[in-house]
């Protein structure tokens, strides 16, 4: 005659309970709360409620036990500095009811595995519930629920390309054994970078003079507060002894570009060389038309290396550079060849480090024991944040937006060519201009038709980076321009491009993208007072 009301976690957790209890003809009714008691002497004595509680209590004198989700399904919580050898930590932990038949999970002693569901078996008398895995060539592996903390969802590729581990097979451990030496490795490099730059006596740059302080007025803008902080720091760490290595984090269009433009500048004022290291090429020629247009009062050369120049053209660069006559060079990884020498290199800038290959960040990385860094992200991998948060490198956030600037309205659709031709007509009515991301070349032109049949008035135009790179040039200035209203692209616009008349972007098949791509992307838009959307 008692009563049991469980606290789940969630509304779903609470929907699957119910289900598994029906599967033993319990029957069960919803309680608001775990201590909503209203008429638990009546109807069903199990109550589900969908709200957790870190442990459950019993009322003898009521006959009634509430129970919480960790009690039923025996998972615990692990004390810091006493979790048990070897097991998941709890953002890894699966939980039961999250998992489906089929889903990969990985055993802490045994590897990966295929969830095939749960069973109650007898086992030396008791009766228990546990985790049938299988395992390559059939073989079960049964885990008893209170030992769920061994238990974690594999995160790598998607179950149909799951390389399954081999019960009693040694594979399982030599693989966590590379993955631990590998892990071992990088720290050690990490350490002895970061140990080498403590040691190592930086060079302290002067403070601002006036020259930076005729940069500074020149700013059209009103500097945001976090915009303001971000530049202080950097200054600070230049004017120490102390190397610099900053990462600044912002979100897209919110003036990182313009704390890179005050650091370069500081630096070749006194006598050093710059560099800009950016993922793409549009990115480079956009950055350096930006800088040139930011320094164009001062006697500061800029230079730009990437595919678009000819051999001469980056013949001639590479002397110049060499030879000190290029104080700031912009360009892509072209930028950490070996033939690229610098006669004074003060400072290093790097653009969205996440989109670079592992050869060209071993290659940073080189240069981080050398030369100040500053990283400028908006979706920062999450080793740098880590290393960030841990102070290991150093932080700023600008957190703030430019004054006047709208958030962009973002909208989740299907493929419809009325959704389309609306967005494209009504952005042509405000005098503005479109991207359409669409990341397959191979039918870039076919999707560039069918926006040319649905809005036949607009000037449309296609950009790709399998295209020669002065055909490439000639359309981004085009659209910049403002000779094209619609530039059918692929992703090569994702980072830091900035044309404030562009103020909507479609994207085509977005579930094909990455989170952060998809964020970038949006980022080209509302980079102006207009109200933008995506």
């Amino acid at each position: 005659d008692d009563t049991v009301i469980l606290a789940c976690r969630s509304a779903r957790q609470a929907h699957h309970l119910g289900q598994m209890l029906a599967g033993y003809q319990v029957e069960t009714a919803p309680a608001a709360t775990p201590l909503d008691f209203t008429g638990f002497k009546t109807g069903p004595r199990v109550r589900l409620a969908d709200q957790p509680l870190s442990r459950g209590f019993d009322l003898p004198g009521e006959k009634l036990h509430i129970l919480s989700a960790g009690e039923l399904f025996g998972e615990k919580r692990l004390r810091p500095g006493k979790r048990e050898k070897g097991a998941v930590t709890a953002e890894e932990q699966v939980r039961i009811e999250e998992l489906s038949p089929g889903d990969a999970v990985v055993h802490r002693d045994h590897g990966i595995g295929i969830f095939q569901g749960l069973l109650n078996m007898e086992v030396a008398g008791r009766r228990s519930d546990f985790m049938q895995i299988e395992y390559l060539g059939g073989d079960k592996l049964y885990v008893p629920v209170d030992r769920l903390h061994w238990i974690s969802r594999y995160q790598g590729l998607t179950d149909q390309q799951t390389k399954l581990d081999r019960l009693g097979s040694d594979k399982w451990q030599h693989t966590k054994k590379k993955v631990t030496d590998a892990v071992w490795k990088v720290a050690q490099e990490l350490l002895d970078i970061y140990a080498r730059r403590d040691l190592r006596q930086g060079h302290a740059f002067t403070q601002p003079g006036e020259l930076y302080q005729e940069l500074e007025n020149s700013f059209p803008y009103d500097e945001t507060s976090g915009q303001g902080k971000a530049i202080a720091d950097v200054l600070h760490d230049l004017t120490s002894d102390q190397p610099m290595d900053r990462l600044v984090c912002g979100d897209v269009g919110y003036g990182k570009t313009e704390v890179a433009v005050r650091a370069a500048f500081k630096v070749i004022e006194d006598g050093y060389q710059a560099a800009l290291l950016v993922p793409t090429t549009v990115l480079a020629e956009q950055h350096a038309a930006t800088f040139r247009e930011r320094l164009a009062s001062f006697p500061v050369r800029i230079a730009c290396i990437n595919r678009f120049r000819t051999p001469a053209q980056q013949k001639e660069i590479i002397r110049d550079l060499a030879e000190g006559r290029i104080d700031l060079l912009i360009g892509t990884h072209r930028l950490l060849s070996r033939d690229i020498v610098f006669q004074k290199l003060g400072l290093l800038i790097v653009d969205e480090e996440h989109r670079f290959g592992v050869t060209h960040k071993e290659k940073i990385k080189k240069l981080r024991a050398e030369v100040d860094i500053l990283t400028l992200t908006a979706t920062p991998i999450p080793r740098t944040l880590q290393m960030s948060l841990l102070g290991i490198r150093d932080l700023s956030v600008i957190s703030t937006p430019p004054r006047l600037r709208r958030s962009i309205k973002t909208f989740l659709a299907r493929h419809d060519d009325l959704v389309i031709r609306e967005a494209v007509v009504r952005e042509l009515q405000r005098g503005g201009q479109l991207f359409f991301v669409h990341n397959r070349v191979g039918s870039i032109s076919h999707v560039s038709r069918n926006i040319e049949k649905l809005v036949p008035q607009a000037r449309i135009a296609v950009a790709h980076g399998q295209m020669p790179g002065h055909l490439l040039e000639k359309i981004m200035v085009r659209f910049i321009n403002h000779e094209i209203d619609v530039l059918v692209c692929t992703t090569i616009i994702e980072s830091g491009l900035d044309i404030p008349n562009a103020n909507t972007i479609i994207i085509n098949r977005a579930d094909n993208l990455g989170l952060a791509d998809i964020y970038q992307l949006r980022g080209r838009v509302g980079r102006s007072s207009r109200q933008s959307y995506a």
